[in-house]
């Protein structure tokens, strides 16, 4: 998914595009709100059942997340899909493992901040669970109806979030697999 050399498969939306550069062979998220969404080479990334991993380390007060089961969209949070929280240190109390408001893990981090932690999230049918550093810390199972029309899991694919200017996160070793 990332080659370490250039966004070459990713597409920024369109503000604040500088809020994601390509550092030593990572992903740098430093800047203002902005996502970057996977599209791959054929610029058409749409999986439903797979699994994403990557290698992730935030600065002290870092916020960011991964958005799975997500489109493009110029502007704005995106609407679709759900968020993986990257977050170890930052005041807001959902930390890293969160699927964002959904179902949370609250207050303490499964990880430390200026070391490098795997990230995995796995989904399979209706069934989300995430792992850090192997080790599961949330897993999730949508209702038929989630109550809401576009926070569902389906055809997506990943986006990045750059949260805000004080946050930096690196990502690396970014991949995916899709799943039967």
């Amino acid at each position: 998914m990332l080659n370490g050399k250039d966004l070459a498969g990713w597409k920024c939306s369109e503000e604040n595009p500088d809020s994601f550069k390509i550092v030593e062979g990572a992903l740098v998220v430093h800047g203002n709100r902005a996502h970057l969404f996977f599209v791959g080479a054929d610029n058409a990334a749409n999986f439903t059942n797979f699994e994403f991993e990557a290698t992730f380390k935030t600065m002290e007060k870092a916020n960011s997340g991964i958005f799975f089961a997500t489109k493009w969209q110029a502007s704005g949070w995106p609407a679709h899909g759900y968020e993986a929280q990257v977050n170890c240190s930052n005041g807001d109390p959902r930390k890293t493992g969160s699927i964002y408001s959904v179902k949370d893990v609250m207050n303490v981090a499964p990880h430390k901040d200026n070391e490098w932690t795997k990230y995995v999230i796995l989904v399979k049918g209706k069934t989300v669970t995430i792992k850090i550093d192997g080790k599961v810390v949330n897993e999730f199972t949508e209702p038929e109806d989630p109550g809401h029309k576009t926070r569902k899991l389906g055809p997506g694919t990943i986006a990045i979030q750059a949260h805000d200017p004080a946050s930096i996160v690196h990502y690396k070793e970014m991949r995916y697999r899709v799943l039967p």
